[in-house]
């Protein structure tokens, strides 16, 4: 049984010759929320959950980002969040995997998720200031520069080439990609690739206050370079404003031929976006509940100026029984290495909300 927005849909899930297969059978108006948002109509026998590793320096300027305990170690999380997800537990920083307030790291999700899947993740180094310390696929690519000076990804070109090696890589062993992502400061660069490609954006943020006079300030004096010297293709606008992640999964999008989910908020929006400017199939998005009811953001108006599916997952965390979870409906990290993304592929593989919620709820108690 399952819940939308709009309409009460009784789901059958069934599996033939390992095919996995979701179809609606019966649509009833005006019934709120579950679960998901929506059911998508695919098939898929092999799915695949890929995450993204990036830096920029944004992140280290006061204020942008709650993605670590100070905004120079905003650099260290997706390192420690890939450590987290493959191992288990973070290896190599005498730290625990939640913020001060005790709000878990989307990353403990994602790793119940991938335990309760059966599923090994792959990670790519897209351009980190830290090593990474699990495998990963490494594009050799450099940490994002800061937009307001410099030109944030000046070799964006060679990392879509390389993203499209990786697609169609990708599409040899998997017909469903989801493809998350962790690069702290990254709703920044992805407000001001918006912006200068002319949406109406206002992004999230890991806050519970977002920022939006610093993360404005930022993107009126990157989109002010961008005007001086008359920018306008959307790769040059990844070159002078992005961060490394956002030509790594356009190359991916490119060039891979199964399913594929943009897992993540506004920074997989301004990917959409680029990828509607080169004249490219959209993929789908899906994120979390907490980023599409942000009041500070306009998460499905971009969607809808873009003109791509979006779905939202809602895992129900107020009444799941942990304080540090329940910061996540006042606004508090909301989403991040593809947490909604990992989520959404459980319910598609038959685990139930319940089962996804206990799951995510045992993982987390064993960090406490």
């Amino acid at each position: 049984m399952f819940w939308s927005k709009d309409y009460y849909i009784i789901v059958e899930f069934f599996q033939v010759t390992d095919i996995f297969k979701l179809v609606k059978t019966k649509i009833y108006p005006e019934i709120t929320m579950g679960f998901l948002s929506e059911i998508p109509d695919i098939t898929f026998s092999n799915p695949l959950f890929c995450g993204i590793l990036g830096n920029t320096l944004l992140s280290t300027v006061p204020g942008v980002s709650g993605a670590g305990a100070t905004p120079e170690k905003t650099l260290l999380t997706p390192v420690l969040d890939a450590e987290l997800i493959t191992w288990g537990a973070i290896t190599s920083q005498p730290v625990k995997p939640d913020t001060p307030t005790g709000c878990p790291t989307p990353a403990s999700i994602t790793r119940a998720m991938m335990r309760l899947c059966g599923i090994q993740p792959l990670f790519i180094n897209a351009g980190l200031r830290h090593q990474p310390t699990v495998p990963c696929l490494d594009v050799y690519g450099t940490i994002g520069d800061d937009p307001r000076f410099r030109n944030a990804v000046p070799h964006a070109g060679e990392l879509v080439r390389k993203g499209e090696v990786i697609g169609k890589f990708l599409s040899e062993n998997s017909d469903l990609l989801i493809l998350g992502e962790c690069v702290p400061g990254g709703t920044t660069t992805a407000l001001c690739v918006l912006r200068a490609l002319g949406y109406e954006a206002s992004v999230s943020s890991s806050f519970v206050n977002n920022p939006v006079t610093i993360k404005n300030e930022i993107c009126r004096m990157a989109l002010e370079r961008i005007r001086a010297d008359k920018i306008t293709s959307p790769l040059d606008i990844i070159r002078y404003v992005g961060d490394p992640m956002m030509p790594v999964a356009l190359g991916i999008a490119k060039t891979y031929s199964g399913t594929l989910f943009l897992a993540g908020g506004t920074q997989m929006l301004a990917v959409s976006a680029v990828i509607k400017e080169e004249r490219r199939s959209l993929p789908y998005v899906v994120t979390t509940s907490y980023v599409r009811d942000d009041p500070s953001a306009n998460v499905r108006h971009i969607a809808e100026q873009i003109g791509l599916d979006i779905f939202f997952v809602d895992p129900g965390f107020g009444d799941i029984g942990h304080a540090g979870l329940a910061r996540y409906c006042i606004g508090e990290v909301k989403e991040g290495m593809g947490a909604g993304g990992a989520m959404f592929l459980a319910y598609l593989l038959g685990h139930t909300a319940d089962e996804i919620r206990k799951t995510i709820l045992a993982a987390v108690r064993a960090y406490s």
